[in-house]
This record gives C-alpha cells, sequence and structure tokens, in this order.
C-alpha cells in the first residue's frame, strides 16, 4: 500500500495543475502559451506541475496589495445582488400589473352580467393570491 502514495501523490499533483492551467485565464499566463504549458504538464510528469506552480502562472501575494479577489471573479450571493433584486421587482410588478388588469377587465365583465357565475372563482383565486404573497412577505 505504501508503495502507491507516491504514484498518487504524483497523479493528484499532475491534475491539480493540468486543471489549474486550464482554468487560468490566458492573460495571468506567464512565459509561454497555456497549450505549451498543458503539454509541459502532461509530459514531464514531475516537473511540469511543479514548474507550472512556481513559474507558470503569476500568483498574488496572499493579503497582499492585490485587494483580494478580482470583481470579476468574486460571487455574490443573489439576496445581496442588485440587479437580481431588481429583475425580482420587476417580476413582481408586472405580476401585479396583469393581476390589476385581469381584476379591472373581470369588474367591466361583471358589470354587465355576462360573466357572473365566475366571480366566485376570481374572489377564491385573489384570496389564495393574498395569502402566498403574505407568505412571501415573512420569510
Amino acid at each position: 500500500m505504501l508503495r502507491l502514495v507516491p504514484f498518487l501523490l504524483l497523479l493528484a499533483l499532475t491534475i491539480y495543475a493540468f486543471v489549474d492551467c486550464l482554468n487560468t485565464p490566458e492573460e495571468e499566463v506567464k512565459a509561454l502559451p497555456k497549450a505549451v504549458w498543458v503539454i509541459i504538464i502532461l509530459l514531464f510528469s514531475i516537473v511540469g506541475p511543479l514548474v507550472w506552480l512556481f513559474a507558470g502562472k503569476k500568483r498574488s501575494a496572499v493579503g497582499g496589495a492585490g485587494g483580494g479577489r478580482s470583481r470579476r471573479n468574486q460571487w455574490v450571493a443573489p439576496d445581496d445582488n442588485p440587479d437580481f433584486l431588481k429583475s425580482l421587482r420587476a417580476e413582481q410588478d408586472k405580476k401585479d400589473e396583469d393581476r390589476q388588469a385581469a381584476e379591472a377587465e373581470g369588474a367591466a365583465d361583471g358589470a354587465d352580467g355576462t360573466d357572473g357565475e365566475h366571480d366566485g372563482d376570481r374572489d377564491e383565486d385573489r384570496d389564495k393570491d393574498r395569502d402566498r404573497d403574505k407568505d412571501t412577505d415573512k420569510d
């Protein structure tokens, strides 16, 4: 079993370097094109991954003057993302407008007596919508 440990470590190092190289943007790759780095990593199993890790990529200092992660790579939770919240508000406003238009149309239909038997259904639907809105407001 112990004979496999060096082989597994070498395999893990090679896979890590390979994936890291593939995920690195082209502008952060130093000295050689990314395709050449991939070939070096795969052909030179011990030296290739080590050279990639130490010399192939621009690395920022941990806690250095780099200011942390770049805005491009930073993930924002949906409830903190202003664009997502705006889209939710716009979607809810559209639903409200549609509901109001349907209610106005229903009131106009009910006024002439042509669609009176469905007014109870509309009242039940409206009550369900209000209950659902109250439940989402509590969350």
